[in-house]
């Protein structure tokens, strides 16, 4: 199958303030977006893709003179393939607060003249969307065919249903939860005093002082990164074997392999993400949760939901796990809302979202075709194209 091909980000910059669930209020900030596809006549095959924690709107093809740079959900979005751009006018769009293009901690606050670091607000999965929904209405597009997101973006694409209900006919929510558990607090948690306690965070304004955090970031990666993986994986590609020839009876030293290639993931890491955005986006996690403002009772927070769904889950992913998603289904069925679900059997843990199981990819994609099916109109309007070339 066909990839996009060379894609171009664009960006919108918005004057009006962006006011945040915390009271706070974003200013003169700018987002950044790829779509790919073209809109039809009817601006009735629009897709929205919501990226996760270390991704972007750079959602599927490559970049000029890149030749690794490749989109994180290429192997999902793409001529043929089962989120079909020669179907859907598919948006990626970078969140605020993320270290990607739109507006955050490395750009400049209008208040102060300075970069944000730590002053940048905190913002929530409610603030996205309505983030995402602005540049939506400045696109033409008052309502989407579906919004889709893995993990933080299933969160994502779940609050769109809540917050926009009219303006969302199918959300796919795949490998994610209502809320996170007091185990996934607890990690990021973590991963936020390794960020907070490195000497090079300077609370973090370290921008100021010509540094990165980059001890503090290769440690957060690594505390991820092992709950993003099953054991059963981590056992098939590592298991006890070790990274030399015979222990070296070191305490420093990588001995295992296993430790080389966390060591591995957290420099690459360290070395493109920033340390408040991972800081600020980890907090979204930890406060989406819908239900809290009905007592807790999440058939209560899903019934304003118009849309029809679909709900995916993997069975060795531990930190999103299928029991959470069979939260989401059974509060959708209680509302007597159109939902299919499907636990995948696969042996990936929660990465197996961005992978290339065919049973995911045939479900998704079988979805997605009675979608497109609904949803196809006139011919495609010439003005509004992504920028593929």
């Amino acid at each position: 199958m066909k990839s996009v091909g060379v894609v171009q980000p664009q960006t919108r910059h918005f004057a009006a303030p962006l006011t945040l669930q915390s009271g706070a209020q974003l200013r003169d900030y700018t987002l950044t977006y790829e779509t790919y596809g073209t809109l039809n006549a009817a601006r009735s095959n629009a897709v929205l893709v919501c990226h996760a924690l270390n991704a972007s709107h750079h959602v599927a093809g490559t970049y000029e003179g890149q030749a690794k740079s490749e989109g994180w959900w290429d192997n999902l979005v793409g001529p043929g393939k089962p989120l079909d751009t020669d179907r859907f006018f598919v948006i990626g769009i970078n969140n605020p607060g993320s270290c990607f293009g739109s507006t955050g901690p490395m750009h400049t606050n209008p208040d102060t003249g300075r970069l944000y670091g730590a002053d940048f607000p905190v913002v929530t999965v409610e603030d996205w969307v309505n983030a995402q929904a602005r540049l939506l209405t400045e696109l033409g597009i008052e309502q989407l065919a579906a919004v889709v997101g893995g993990s933080l973006g299933g969160m994502q694409a779940l609050s769109w249903t809540l917050q926009y209900p009219q303006r969302v006919r199918h959300c796919l929510a795949i490998a994610t939860a209502p809320n996170l558990s007091a185990q996934n607090i607890a990690f990021n948690e973590v991963a936020r005093r390794a960020i907070v306690t490195d000497p090079d965070f300077h609370g973090g304004h370290f921008y100021e002082h010509g540094v990165v955090p980059k001890r503090g970031l290769r440690v957060a990666r690594m505390i991820g990164h092992i709950t993003y993986l099953s054991d059963d994986v981590m056992e098939q590609k590592f298991g006890r074997d070790l990274k030399g020839d015979a222990l070296a009876y070191s305490t420093q030293d990588a001995e295992f392999q296993v430790e080389s290639y966390l060591r591995y993931q957290g420099d690459k890491f360290s070395e493109y993400f920033d340390a408040n955005t991972y800081l600020l986006i980890t907090r979204a996690l930890d406060y989406f949760d819908p239900a809290k403002a009905f007592g807790g009772d999440l058939s209560a927070a899903l019934a304003r939901a118009t849309a029809k769904f679909l709900v995916v889950s993997f069975t060795t992913d531990w930190r999103f796990s299928p029991a959470r998603s069979r939260e989401i289904v059974k509060a959708l069925v209680d509302n007597q809302h159109s939902v299919s679900y499907a636990e995948i059997d696969a042996p990936h843990g929660h990465d197996a979202f961005l992978l290339d199981d065919p049973r995911y990819h045939g479900v998704v994609r079988a979805y997605l075709d009675r979608v497109a099916d609904e949803c196809a109109g006139p011919a495609a309007a010439p003005a509004v194209k992504g920028f593929a070339v």
